[in-house]
Order: structure tokens, then sequence, then C-alpha cells
């Protein structure tokens, strides 16, 4: 078998160009947001990208591994809360505190449609939405564990509450409002959250006004 039989081996040696990835790993994201993994071919990567094909295969030798990795890039334009940002305020505070940009993030409709098609091809192609999980959603777990171990410290959440549960109930909540075929604002979805926050117990519960 000759080198052109394989376009993995190909350019070894060489230094790679990193704008030329990074316009690779934009135009698979882009390709693959508008029309899925089936939809996603080399070719019109390669199109959007201004490469040829070959200027792909040398980098990636599938298509599940450059997309794996393109929606892996897209960790740089999505928000990402950090352990220090769960501070000693009080957890009322702390919500309010990363509430905004998470209800942008949640109401742009790129993000809306990524997820969207990582949900779509989870059993289909199983490597995309491990690698959603890897780098998307574990460090978010973490951060979010942080914040409920310090509301049952604070006494805002009993004792015994079941952390992970409580996770899985509150993205539940919020993926399948994602889903939903009405999107909602920045705005509407600070509110919605909001919500959220006060039936899982994080907030206090807003009483109405005596007239």
């Amino acid at each position: 078998m000759t080198d052109t039989d394989q376009p993995s081996r190909r350019g070894r040696g060489r230094p790679r160009d990193p704008e030329t990835d990074a316009a690779i790993l934009r135009a698979a994201l882009e390709v693959f947001v508008e029309r899925g993994v089936d939809g996603a071919g080399i070719e019109q990567i390669a199109k959007r990208a201004s490469v040829g094909k070959l200027t792909i295969y040398r980098r990636w030798d599938s298509k599940e591994k450059l997309l794996a990795q393109a929606i892996e890039s897209a960790r740089g334009d999505i928000p990402e809360p950090s352990a220090e940002d769960v501070t000693d305020l009080p957890v009322a505070e702390l919500i309010e505190h990363i509430l905004p940009a998470a209800a942008a993030t949640l109401a742009a409709p790129g993000f809306r449609a990524l997820i969207a098609r990582v949900l779509g091809s989870a059993v289909s192609h199983p490597t995309l939405m491990a690698t959603y999980w890897e780098h998307y959603i574990l460090p978010r777990r973490r951060v979010t564990r942080l914040l409920l171990e310090r509301a049952i410290r604070q006494g805002v959440l009993a004792a015994d509450t079941d952390i992970d549960a409580l996770m899985d109930m509150m993205v539940g909540a919020v993926i399948y409002r994602l889903v939903q075929p009405d999107p909602l604002t920045a705005t509407q979805m600070a509110s919605y959250l909001r919500g959220v926050y006060r039936q899982s117990g994080l907030l206090p519960i807003e009483q109405p006004n005596d007239q």
C-alpha cells in the first residue's frame, strides 16, 4: 500500500497550520449543526473550510473523529463555570451571579441546535455523545455538585438530599424545555431557570403580594 492509499499518514513530520485546523473544525461544527451526522460529509466540510478533502484526511482518519473534536472545540464559545465561582456567598446570590450567562447560552439558537444534534446522534454515533459528556456535561456537574453541597451546609437543602438525582431533575427540566418548538429568549430563559431553582429548593418561593 502506498502513501496515497493512506490519507491519515500524509503530512507526517510537517507542522500543522493551526488556522487551517481551526477553519476545518469551525466548518465541521457548522455543517453538523445544519445537517446532522449523516449530512455532514467531508466534501461539504472541506468546501465550507475552503480546503481540499485530503487536507482533512491528513488530520482526521474518520468523519466521526473530526466531528467529535469539532464539538469539543465549541467549549470555547460556551461560558464554563469554575470551582472559583462557588464562593462563600449565600447560595441564592451565587445563583443570581451565574444565571444571566447560563440563560444567554441556553437561549442561543446555535447552542440549542447543537444540543438537538448531539442528542439525535447519541445512539447511532455514541462517540459524539461521549465527547460532549466528557468535555461539557461532566465539568458542569462537578461545579453544580459543589453548589449543592454548599446549599446543604448552609441549610438551604436537607442534609439527606440526593445530589445526583437533584442534578438529573434540574438538567432534565432544562433539556425538556430546550427541545420544545417555541424557543425562549434570554430573558424568558432566565425566568424559567429561576423557576427550576425555586422548585429545587435553591431559591425562595416568591409570595404573592397582598392586595
